[in-house]
Parts: structure tokens; sequence; C-alpha cells
């Protein structure tokens, strides 16, 4: 049918394709659609038609007056669409509004109808079908997402979606036509192209087919970017080893996961290793680096000393912190200071940390006969261990200088009086009453009772040196290693926790332990000897909290099959009350720390008190591996514990605190008034020791 102009009479022969300038053209009051396109549509169609022209014409009436008589306008009664697509194209200058468009004019069927037949009587394309199109053109034109996406009008990240999802294997787009897989689904197949692995995992899945669950078995073999190593090695230098890291482009992959696991750790050792290097450049005599710190080392660590500043270091020091006082005056953070401020600060801090470390040194005979662990941190720093000395060179690094001055007393000899008789004691008689002859042991240990005696009365009515002296044990024997450096019969017992819980020497908190415990023995004197005056130089509050420090390091809550304590684990609870612990900040409900290691009724039950009933019911059909998987989700911020890590609530009617001045006038209750609990303190040993 032969094309005409716009020139068309309102009575023309209704059917003919006809060009009408942009301008002309109107949306027709009779169109079916009420609800305007949205702006993507638009500008989806507005790409289309730059690229590939109007592949589909209007259809349009002339507008006429009441009379009847023609206004030299059209009504575009199917296509409006098209027509603002246009529009757009000519306010962005790239068309003039005089240009002519294609349309068809209808003047025989109803507008309203034909409007509604094009909206109504079309079958959209199956999204897979849209996926392996999209494949196509990347494969068989080259054509890249940005690329694409101008030519579709869409963005070239929605591309890349379209195209991942075309690159899913075709057994599962096919599964996915017939409506066996969803679309959430589908894209958790896509975060991998290895259509054997999809595959692998589709096959294995059961009822549960949550996406996440996809998503999980997809990666299992995989290392999220999280993960200390990655984060330690970087992804540039993974790719460029070349290792792959598959990006999950339809959620939060926080980095994607690193594919290639072994090729992570060699590089993770290499780096680790190249430390080492330096480390050991520093004089020590070896250096190891290792992904996991080696807790069964079994080596004696020393730690720096404290040495005095050189005049010249200590000037520098005091100009440097009058310097730092004056620009951080009047600012309560570097982001409130100006920019050359806040530099200028910078600079003045790094010398400052920088003198201030020659405060501690290690002996050079520790350096010269021992070595360090160069390990990564649970966040993917390095952490250098350094001080350690193997058992063949411990004489090398700490020689002993003999003890001075020290009284040597004669052998026990009483076994040899009660086999020599009474000449023999006669003659031991004789011989102590030899001048310069030392006492016999039986009146030295007599003598010495009554000097111990005389101690423990003393120390009694001396709150401030029996604290001063508790310490000093405390820190002799933790510290030190030396038993017999302090007169207490007081014995601390470190009992090491990574044999009870796999992996808990590598968390945040055994870190904030260590820290705590490396900042005091950076200040201990090398020489237990010198240990007494150190801690009496110390004021009360600094050395409170050394004995809180060694103290703490002593605790044991342990729940034991084999060790049924239940008083330890109520003074325990008690002590925990009194802190206001809270684990929660620091330990969470997961697979591998709580719900994978208990019963399904376990789970259910954790969801019950930490989320709801509601969710709890869903969940209870799932197999117990999802189920656990479910349930980590679910509890993940909630706060929720399991009851043998809660703290119990302090009892109402028990001051948590009494006052020193009270401490006098509380009454104890009589042997008759006492409750005998022996009985139920034994049953109630059986009831937690079964928890």
């Amino acid at each position: 049918m032969n094309a005409v102009t716009e020139t068309v009479a309102a009575d023309a022969v209704s059917g003919v394709e006809i060009f009408v300038p942009l301008a002309k053209l109107k949306k027709s009051p009779r169109n079916a659609r009420k609800v305007s396109h949205g702006e993507a549509a638009i500008e989806a169609l507005a790409a289309s038609i730059q690229h590939k022209g109007l592949i589909q014409n209007l259809v349009v009436e002339p507008e006429v007056k009441e009379d009847g008589t023609p206004t030299g306008y059209y009504l575009v009664t199917a296509g409006e669409g098209r027509r603002l697509a246009m529009l757009l194209r000519a306010k962005r200058k790239q068309i003039r509004k005089s240009e002519p468009v294609r349309c068809w004019l209808d003047t025989q069927n109803d507008p309203a109808e034909i409007s509604l037949d094009e909206n109504v009587t079309r079958t959209p394309m199956h999204p897979a079908d849209q996926f392996e199109r999209f494949r196509e053109l990347a494969d068989g034109k080259g054509w890249g997402a940005e690329e694409i996406g101008a030519r579709f009008g869409v963005s070239a990240g929605v591309v890349k979606q379209r195209l991942r999802l075309g690159a899913v294997s075709p057994k599962l787009l096919q599964v996915y036509r017939e409506d066996g897989l969803t679309l959430d689904q589908l894209m958790a197949f896509a975060i991998t192209e290895d259509h054997a692995r999809q595959e692998q995992v589709f096959e294995n899945l059961h009822h549960n087919r949550e996406p996440w669950i996809i998503r999980r078995d997809m990666t299992a073999a995989n290392v999220p970017a999280a993960d200390r190593r990655a984060v330690f090695v970087g992804a540039d230098s993974y790719i460029e080893a070349g290792g792959t890291i598959i990006r999950d482009l339809f959620s939060e992959d926080r980095g994607g996961f690193f594919e290639d696991a072994g090729l992570l750790d060699m590089l993770a050792i290499e780096k680790l290793r190249e430390i080492a290097g330096t480390v050991q450049a520093e004089g020590w005599k070896w250096a190891e680096a290792h992904i996991d710190y080696p807790h069964a080392h079994g080596m004696r660590r020393f730690y720096p000393q404290t040495i005095a500043l050189s005049d010249e270091d200590e000037t520098r020091l005091e100009a440097l912190s009058t310097e730092h006082d004056e620009l951080t005056e009047g600012y309560s953070s570097y982001d409130e200071m100006p920019e050359d401020v806040a530099v200028k600060l910078e600079v003045v801090s790094d010398e400052i940390d920088a003198i201030s470390a020659k405060r501690y040194a290690y002996d050079a005979n520790v350096i010269a006969h021992g070595g360090a662990f160069v390990v990564l941190h649970h966040d993917g720093t390095v952490r250098i261990e350094r001080g350690f000395v193997r058992a063949e060179d411990e004489a090398l690094a700490d020689p002993q200088p003999e003890d001075e001055g020290e009284t040597i007393y004669p052998e026990a000899v009483e076994g040899e009086q009660a086999e020599g008789g009474d000449e023999d004691v006669q003659e031991i008689e004789e011989e102590d009453e030899e001048p310069g002859k030392p006492i016999s042991d039986s009146l030295t240990r007599d003598l010495s009772a009554y000097r111990t005696l005389a101690l423990r009365v003393a120390l009694g009515e001396r709150p401030d040196l029996a604290l001063i002296t508790l310490t000093h044990t405390l820190t002799a024997q933790l510290f030190y290693s030396y038993t017999e450096a302090g007169c207490l019969e007081v014995r601390p017992t470190v009992t090491q926790l990574g044999s009870h819980a796999d992996g808990i020497e590598d968390t945040p908190l055994t870190a904030k332990a260590n820290e705590a415990c490396e900042a005091w023995a950076e200040q201990m004197p090398r020489d237990v000897a010198d240990l007494w005056g150190f801690i009496v130089g110390l004021d009360d509050e600094q050395r409170l909290a050394l004995l809180a420090h060694c103290t703490s390091r002593t605790v044991n809550a342990l729940r034991l099959p084999w060790d049924r304590k239940p008083r330890s684990l109520q003074t325990a609870d008690r002590l925990a009350t009194a802190l206001a612990l809270d684990v929660a900040k620091d330990w969470t409900p997961t697979v591998d720390s709580y719900l994978g290691r208990v019963t399904k009724a376990h789970i259910v039950e954790a969801v019950t008190e930490g989320v709801s009933e509601d969710a709890a019911r869903r969940i209870a059909d799932m197999k117990k591996p999802d189920m656990a998987q479910a349930a980590e989700q679910l509890l993940a911020g909630t706060g929720w514990l399991p009851a043998i890590l809660r703290t119990p609530e302090p009892e109402a009617d028990q001051p948590a605190t009494v006052e020193a001045d009270d401490v006098g006038t509380v009454e104890q209750p009589s042997d008759a008034e006492a409750p005998d609990t022996r009985a139920e303190d034994g049953e109630a040993s059986y009831a937690v020791a079964a928890e």
C-alpha cells in the first residue's frame, strides 16, 4: 500500500500508511491506558528507536472540531509510548519536531477498542528467551554491556545481570521455562557460570530450594572476600596470580568469593614469609610464618624491657608533646580540624610514637638466640609475636647468675640419726658446738615457722602490703614462670582454652586478652628479683589493674563432664552477674559455633526464643543442615544466647555491693540457723554437670 502525506482528509479511506510531523501528533482521549508510561520505559523506547528506527508504526485518527472539520492534528490511538519516546528524542535535539512519523490511519475501528487490544492481546517474551537473546548479542556481535544497554535503553548493570542469567546451564533455563524454578532461584545459580556445578547443586537440592541455600551450596568450596586470607592477600594480587573471583550480581556479595582456596593460602604464606624475612633482619635467630598461630610451640617467651631515652630524645619528645597539645586544642576529632592542621598533627603523632617505641627493647641475648612468629590476625592484619626462645637456646638467651650471699644449709640428717643411734646424735651435737657451724635443720624449721606465723599476723593487719604481696606472687608466676619467687602459697593456674574450643585462639576476644598481657609484659623488669620494687613503685590504681589482669587470667568457668564443680560454676555465675557480662557482644549463634552441633529441637527452641514462634514453625520441617543455616540467618543480630552463655539476673533482695564501713557489722547465721545445704549441693553437682 502506498504511503501518503498527512494532508489526507478526515474522510479519506481508512487503512493507509501516512507520515505525520511529530508536532502534529496528540494523545488520544480514548486511549485505554490511564496510567502513564514510566520514565524507564520511555527511555528504553527512545534508545530502541534511535538505534533501530520505528519498528512499529503508530495508529492514528484525524482530530476534528465539533462541526466535523479537521484541525490538522492526529490523535494517537495506539503507540502513545512511542510518541513520548520521539518527543524525548526531540527534547534532546536528536530529531526535530517536524520529523515525519510513520502512522497507520484508522477511522473505521473504535479507537478505545484498538488501544485496549494493543495492550491486552499480546504475549510477552519469556524472560529466559530474553536472557539468551542478550547473550547471543554479546557472543555473536561482540557487544559489551554498555553497547547493549544503549541500544535497549537499560543500564549496563541490568544488561550484565541478563547476560549472567543467559549463561546459566541450558538445562536449568529449561526448568525455569517450565516453572520448575523461580527467577530468584535462577539468580542464585547464576553466581557462577560453571554449568556442571550448577547442575550438580540442582540435583542435590531437596524440597527446600531457598535462594540462600542454593548460593551456599554453589560457593561451598570457595572463600568469601571477608575471610582474613582474602583481606590480607587482596583481590588484585589474587587475580594477578591467576585466581578467579566469583561475583554475585543479584545480591550483596561483599566482594565476591575467591574460587581457588589453595592459591589463596599459597599467596598468604608467601606474603607472610616476606614479612618474616624483614622481622628476622632485625637480628632474630629465626622467624616463622604461619596462617594460624602455632599454639603448641611450647617455647618460653621473653618480653622487651624498659630502657631510658637519651637526653636528646627526651627533649624532642617534650617539645612534640607540647606541639601536639597546641594543635589539638579546641578540637575533639580530626574531622573538625582544617586539613593542614590534621596533616601536621598526624606527622607529630607519628614522631611521638617512633620516639616512645625506643623506651622498650629486647635484650641482645634474646634477639640473638630467639625468634618471632608472623601470623594472620582474625581481621586479616599481620600479627608479629617476638621474643620466643627454643628450649635448647634458653640458657644462652637468659643466663641466670648464681645466687650470692644465700645461706647454704646442710642436708637433713634425721634419718641418719635414727639409724646411727645415740652415738651419732652425740657426735652431731658435739660438731654443732664447734664455732662457725650453721644451726641444724630442725631448729631452722622451728624458727622459720615462728617467723611465718608472725608474717601472717602482720600481713593480715596490712591490707596495702597484702595487695602488693599477692600481686607480686601472681605476677612472678604468670610472667616469669618462677613459682619460688613469691612467699605466698598461692598458685595461679591458667587453663588453655584452645583445646576446648576450636578457633577460640584466633578471635577478637583472645586478641584483646593478648594485647593486655603484652602491654604489662613490656613494663616488667627482666630480672624477677627486681619485680618487688617494680610493683611497690606502681600507684594504687596501676597496682590494682595489674592484680586484676593476673586474677583474670586464672578464671575457669569450663563445664566438663569429668569435672563436677557446682560451687565453682555457681561462683562464676555470680561473677558474671557482678560484671554485667554480655557475651552477645562477641559471640553469635552460627552453624559452626552452635546450631550445627545441637538437635533440631534445640534449633527450634532457639528460633522461638530469639525470633518468634511463627519463624520457628516455618523451619520446623526442614532437614537438619538446612534448618541450621536458616536459623543462623534468622538469629543474626537478635542477641540470642544459649542458656550456658546467659548472665543470671541479680537477685532482687540481695544488694550488689556492700559498703566498706558495713563489712564488720554483717551478722552471720548461727550453726542452728544456718541451713544444711550439703545434700542440695551434692544433687546440684550432678544436675549442673548433666546440662
